[in-house]
């Protein structure tokens, strides 16, 4: 179905802005060893054993340079050039299975969707959680932010429905959440 191409296209990119090489290396597994994703060319070079190996080695290189002190705020200022093009990577070689979208637009959509992400992690989340736990909460954080990105890699790609099953209970809790703290304080 079209809405499901789509929002695993926005749900790939969306991973990228919080780890630039782990939904690579999904999709690139994926397309290897599984019908579940068929990259036309030229993004079936990610099928190759040489860019699989290289993901691989920059994805344990995001993974422990994003768990040490200082190097972490290094690590995200690198990645915010890399995060954004690792998106408009992953939208385009997903966009050739939505119909009628221009590769220079899904690049576009690609890059805006992980660099929003990315930014709103680099910008917001991350100085909040360093400064409300003096820097103990950023290891697990970062955890949960690479759990987060493989696991909706993996969904977008593999499984869709179950994706935007998903996003839609979510986006339901986020109104429910705002509905009900906006009934508490009018009524404080």
């Amino acid at each position: 179905m079209e809405l499901f191409n789509i929002l695993s296209a926005f749900g790939l990119s969306a991973s990228a802005g919080l780890n630039a090489y782990l939904p690579l290396l999904v999709i690139a597994l994926l397309a290897k060893f599984t019908n579940l994703v068929q990259l036309n060319s030229p993004w079936d070079a990610l099928t190759s054993w040489w860019v699989i190996g290289l993901l691989f080695v920059l994805s344990i290189i995001e993974f422990f340079a994003d768990k040490i002190p200082a190097v972490n705020h290094v690590n995200d200022l690198i990645q915010t050039a890399i995060r954004p093009l690792s998106g408009a990577i992953l939208f385009a070689s997903s966009a050739k299975i939505i119909s009628d979208v221009h590769p220079v637009l899904a690049l576009a959509l690609g890059l805006f969707v992980a660099g929003s992400v990315h930014t709103i992690k680099a910008v917001a989340i991350r100085p909040a959680v360093t400064a409300t736990t003096a820097g103990a909460g950023n290891v697990p954080v970062s955890i949960l932010e690479d759990v987060i990105s493989t696991v909706v890699s993996f969904l977008s790609a593999a499984l869709p429905v179950v994706f935007a099953v998903l996003v839609l209970i979510f986006t339901a809790w986020l109104i429910w959440r705002f509905v009900i703290r906006r009934k508490r304080s009018l009524s404080a």
